[in-house]
């Protein structure tokens, strides 16, 4: 627990939050709670004046650990990319053949998230809805730029470059390697989001998998070592 809890907070931007919100328990609570209201009502209904009403808390004690709500999705989204970065690294530690780790790297990003109960205040299930549904806001805004330099997207930067380094070792002659990471990453989302609202636009269902889709994918398109 406290090695996951390292793992993820090292990559998180001290500036998505005022307060680091595992550093109390309001914090997590407030954590914990977004997640479920963000969830139930839609990020554009959620305020921190109905967060604070449903934890019994002032509105001002949640803008002591984030200063808007857009800060607030930015620090979930980097901790759900975190926790995916260290299930990823987690089990493809100790493969030695590239294609198996690269295969089990593409299961592990693109499977059901199933919760972690190493971490008792945050639902990783109800937060990957979240992720599928609300990520693209934390992306489509004028201030992406800024945001950018400021690295608020650094985890998930760094978990393209990871899955993209494992393409490298399976076809170093592979041209594209981040560009095939990121469309694993951001596909897999909307995959699901297709699967749950358009099911005409993708021929994933229960039978199909977006974990099959994207491990035929990659392993079509690169090199047969």
């Amino acid at each position: 627990m406290e090695l996951l809890m390292q793992s993820l907070k090292m990559g998180i931007n001290s500036e998505l939050y005022i307060k680091d919100p595992e550093s109390s328990d309001l914090g997590k609570k407030i954590v914990d709670n977004s997640i479920s209201m963000i969830d139930e009502m839609g990020f554009e209904r959620f305020t921190f004046k109905k967060l604070g009403l449903r934890i019994k808390s002032n509105e001002s004690s949640i803008y002591r650990y984030f200063e808007n709500k857009h800060k607030l999705l930015l620090y979930l989204a980097s901790w759900y990319w975190g926790w995916l970065e260290y299930r990823m690294v987690f089990a493809t530690n100790g493969i030695s053949d590239p294609r198996e780790k690269l295969k089990k790297a593409i299961e592990v990003l693109t499977q059901n998230v199933q919760e972690d109960s190493s971490v008792s205040h945050i639902n990783e299930v109800v937060l990957n809805r979240i992720i599928i549904d609300e990520y693209s806001k934390s992306l489509l805004v004028k201030e992406v730029g800024k945001e950018k330099k400021d690295g608020y997207f650094i985890v998930y930067k760094r978990l393209v470059g990871r899955l993209g380094k494992m393409v490298e070792e399976v076809d170093k002659d592979y041209r594209y390697p981040n560009s095939l990471a990121s469309t694993v990453l951001e596909g897999a989302l909307y995959q699901y989001f297709l699967r749950e609202h358009f099911s005409t636009l993708t021929d994933c269902d229960e039978n199909i998998t977006p974990t099959e889709y994207f491990t035929d994918l990659v392993f079509s398109t690169l090199k047969k070592a």
